[in-house]
């Protein structure tokens, strides 16, 4: 059985929840796994009329029979991951079969101190974080003063950790940004009383999830943020602090890269971006607003409200090389269909010259300004639509259009919310 990524193409958003959801259940799936990135992520769900949102934890949490995995290369706020988990048991959902990497680093509330302080610090250099701590308990990760997730279970090498890590932190805090100094004993005492909690959930994650593909049972790898956030990759500096393209599924999970067997980029039919940072088809005009109104474009984990734009088939075709796309899932085709014409960014424009992909600097995607072509729009709901033929024939010609320019195959189409608001373009 294979094991399948469901990343993001565009800047995060895109709907991976619903395309990980979807796979979940049309295919008897074993493993759902979260792999990178911490709480600042954020998919929606709608199953039978419900809403849910899930940010730390894996979308596969919904899906009966699923095992659950937070691998070893998130960043895991034991706060946050036990109010998720008792926001989803105060509702109903079975979550005991939840595993949680020992490898895996924690985010401590001295992070999202250090998080919030910077980025207020940077004024108008802002990089735009969520501040919750993902970036510095990265940097401690790095820096090799991080505390993981085994290390609560011992309460010596936790101080150990912890004051290594508040030595530097702390004289950052008072002599930089004035504030006060971060006491030792606190930190461990909170990260202690999570201890007794977390221990049935913790495991080896690498070796469970390679036997289990072993076995030949279907692995399913969820994507956080997206592929231009990633910190090599994405438009830096104003990316996230990890690899979520499918070379960082290899690192996070614990697994070799020939098990991998489908990578599917989630790609909405326009792009949103939250944040700071270039974003070449950024709409400021009624069309944006109207996106953003439609489309209900409002950050699942921040409360933000995301920048709006046309489509981008550079972006689109940057995403299908670096992840080795196999294919495409389009979603909320169905907010396009209040427009006569759709635009399409097609290449960019940068000091006179036409460029059809990625430009290599930050300062050329900065200067780059879109080329459009332009779509007939099919001006009516599709939401009830269930097969490619039912779409309007506008619709099929602007999913066709896509499909061509973008690098890799569309799988399916979502035009609604909804599990079963999803067309098959390519079974």
């Amino acid at each position: 059985m294979p094991a399948i990524v469901v990343l993001g193409a565009q800047w995060g958003d895109e709907g991976k929840g619903k395309a990980t959801d979807l796979l979940a259940t049309t295919d008897p799936i074993d493993y759902v796994v979260r792999t990178s990135g911490g709480h600042n992520a954020g998919h929606t769900i709608v199953v039978n009329g419900e809403k849910y949102a899930t940010h730390l934890l894996p979308s596969g949490i919904l899906t009966p029979g699923a095992t659950s995995v937070i691998a070893g290369g998130v960043v895991v706020s034991p706060e946050a991951l036990f109010r998720e988990l008792d926001g989803l048991i105060a509702r109903g959902v079975e979550v005991a079969d939840l595993k949680v990497s020992a490898n895996a680093h924690v985010i401590a509330s001295y992070h999202a101190t250090i998080d919030k302080v910077t980025e207020r610090f940077l004024g108008k250099n802002q990089i735009g974080t969520t501040g919750r701590g993902i970036g510095p308990a990265y940097a401690d990760k790095i820096n090799r003063v991080g505390v993981r997730i085994a290390d609560l279970f011992d309460e010596k090498i936790l101080t150990q950790k912890v004051e290594a890590a508040l030595d530097v932190r702390n004289h950052l805090l008072t002599k930089v940004y004035n504030r006060r100094a971060i006491e030792v004993d606190a930190v461990v005492e909170e990260l202690l009383s999570y201890a007794d909690r977390l221990r049935p959930m913790v495991c080896d994650t690498s070796l469970l999830l390679n036997k289990a593909l072993d076995a030949d049972q279907t692995v399913l790898f969820e994507g956080a943020q997206a592929t231009m956030l990633d910190v090599d990759h994405g438009t830096y500096p104003f990316v996230t602090s990890s690899n979520p393209v499918a070379g960082g599924v290899c690192v996070g999970a614990g697994i070799g890269p020939t098990r991998i067997d489908r990578v599917v980029g989630v790609i909405k039919a326009y792009t949103t971006r939250v944040g700071s940072g270039p974003f070449p088809t950024e709409l400021f005009d009624e069309d944006g607003v109207q996106l953003q109104q439609l489309g209900g474009e409002i950050g699942v984990s921040t409360g933000r409200t995301r920048r709006c734009g046309w489509y981008d088939a550079v972006v689109a075709r940057y995403a299908s090389r670096v992840n080795g796309l196999t294919e495409l899932f389009l979603t909320k085709l169905d907010i396009l269909g209040a427009w006569e014409q759709i635009p399409v960014c097609v290449a960019y424009e940068i000091d006179g010259q036409r460029v059809e992909e990625m430009p290599m600097t930050q300062t050329e995607f900065h200067h780059a300004t879109p080329v459009y072509e332009y779509f007939e729009g099919w001006q009516s709901d599709i939401s009830g639509c269930r097969s490619f033929d039912e779409l309007p024939k506008n619709a099929q010609a602007y999913v066709q259009a896509l499909e061509e320019m973008s690098g890799a195959p569309i799988w399916g189409v979502g035009v609604g919310p909804g599990r079963e608001q999803t067309v098959v373009v390519h079974g």
